[in-house]
């Protein structure tokens, strides 16, 4: 019996969020009757849910392509794929190999029956890989108490619109949460498919830090990230392209502070208030709007240590929960749960990839869900402050891009604002994740169930 006036054990006494969601719930109890709830709730429910979500993408995509029309950056691969990936062939822009190798796959396929279906392609593939991991993450629809979570990562993806549908990261996020489904009971499943992921888009390579941090066999996470880069350069090899191999590391280390990072908000507000001649620019080689003032220039040299410091102090913090939380639990019942360990150190490792980072790109909100979507099937309680941090984010991501980015972009300060407080409510994600870290390895709290395997 729960002793009164004390809180759970799995439940931070320092932080209650019960109130403030029993009032969400009511609210949803208000609005769906108990038989609408109870008919969401199944597999056929989600199934629903899932085709309608990804018909509004597929249909508006199929009347752009039937125009020979594409959508945001997808004009770009486009361009990349029928000039065959060959920077002779362009007219200008950004180079193909701002990419690592294997994100010009995906490029190649969606370009294979001409320039028109392009965009089409490119929809129904993200539309497939986000059907694999709602499946991964549900045990096939048969896992009920994974059927909220997998509601949570349908609203997600429909609130982020295009920002998940014409770029690159629309790909790698769903990647990255069968990768997390995985998790540690799998390690060399999940260490390939985040390898994979990795020479696609390079962010996925901080969740791999975190499975290679947690899991009792790391010898598995470092034989298959070796083994699927040896399949990589063998395939840049028989294509004639290990010369630019590693051409990502390099493209765009010149690039100044992007418009919408964590770390321009000071500058953004001195150009909208237009004070020390900061001011907005785009950066037409590689299609990015940057800010430009007093001290940018050597802020946006310091942001590339500052991200590589931030995800080393996070690695050896979950390092620390992981030796500690054992420790404290006199090694009874395996220690510290790992697969709770696992999802707190990715969630802060693709956080500081996004916070301490110059770039800053709307899309780069659809890094931090796979983490939470994963958390939620594991554990809805302790996961759901940051579930509902995201939806707030990528909200106010919406309203930055695509609806009101050319206000943004010419010192609207309403806008301005809208930015600051999705950027602080990143800081403060950020925080959450570290503390929630830091909370594992203080002390062993009860294990959660673990994911089942699909």
């Amino acid at each position: 019996m729960r002793t009164l006036g004390r809180a759970p054990p799995d439940k931070d006494p320092a932080i209650s969020t019960d109130a403030f969601f029993g009032r969400l719930t009511r609210i949803r109890n208000t609005v769906l009757p108990a038989a609408a709830r109870e008919k969401l709730n199944t597999g056929r429910g989600l199934l629903g849910g899932f085709i309608v979500v990804h018909l509004v993408f597929l249909v508006f995509a199929a009347s752009l392509s039937l125009r020979g029309e594409a959508f945001s950056d997808t004009f770009i691969y486009r361009n990349w794929a029928m000039a065959g990936f060959n920077e002779a062939n362009l007219s200008g822009g950004p180079s193909p190999w701002v990419y690592p190798i294997l994100a010009l796959i995906p490029m190649a396929i969606a370009g294979v029956a001409g320039p028109e279906p392009f965009f089409f392609l490119w929809v129904l593939m993200t539309t497939v890989l986000n059907a694999w991991a709602l499946l991964k993450l549900t045990n096939r629809g048969r896992d009920r108490h994974a059927i909220p979570a997998g509601w949570w990562w349908l609203v997600f993806t429909f609130l982020m619109g295009w920002l998940g549908f014409a770029r690159v990261d629309g790909l790698t996020a769903p990647l990255v949460l069968v990768a997390l489904a995985y998790g540690v009971g799998r390690p060399f499943v999940a260490s390939v498919l985040l390898a994979i992921g990795t020479w696609v888009k390079v962010w996925p390579a901080a969740v791999m830090l975190a499975l290679f941090a947690v899991v009792r066999n790391r010898v598995l996470v470092v034989l298959a990230g070796l083994a699927t880069t040896a399949v990589v350069v063998a395939l840049a090899a028989a294509v004639g392209s290990l010369p630019k191999l590693l051409n990502f590391l390099t493209q765009q280390g010149d690039r100044g502070m992007q418009l919408e990072a964590t770390f321009t908000t000071p500058w953004l507000w001195l150009s909208v208030l237009n004070i020390g001649e900061s001011r907005m620019y785009m950066n037409t080689d590689i299609n990015s709007m940057q800010v430009d003032g007093p001290g940018t220039a050597v802020m946006s040299v310091l942001m590339q240590p500052l991200l590589i410091l931030a995800a080393l102090l996070v690695a050896g913090l979950t390092f620390w929960a992981l030796h500690n939380g054992n420790q404290r639990n006199g090694g009874l019942s395996g220690g510290v749960d790992r697969t709770e360990l696992l999802l707190a150190g990715a969630l802060s490792l693709a956080t500081a990839f996004v916070v301490f980072n110059k770039v800053g790109s709307p899309q780069f909100m659809v890094w931090l869900a796979p983490a939470v979507a994963v958390g939620l099937a594991h554990s809805w309680r302790e996961w759901r402050v940051p579930a509902a941090m995201l939806i707030v984010i990528a909200i106010a991501t919406y309203f930055i891009y695509p609806l009101f980015y050319d206000a943004l972009s010419h010192n609207n300060p309403w806008m301005a604002l809208v930015l600051t407080l999705r950027n602080v409510l990143l800081v403060v994600l950020f925080l959450w994740s570290v503390r929630r870290l830091y909370l594992l390895g203080r002390k062993a709290p009860a294990a959660a169930p673990a994911l089942k395997e699909s």
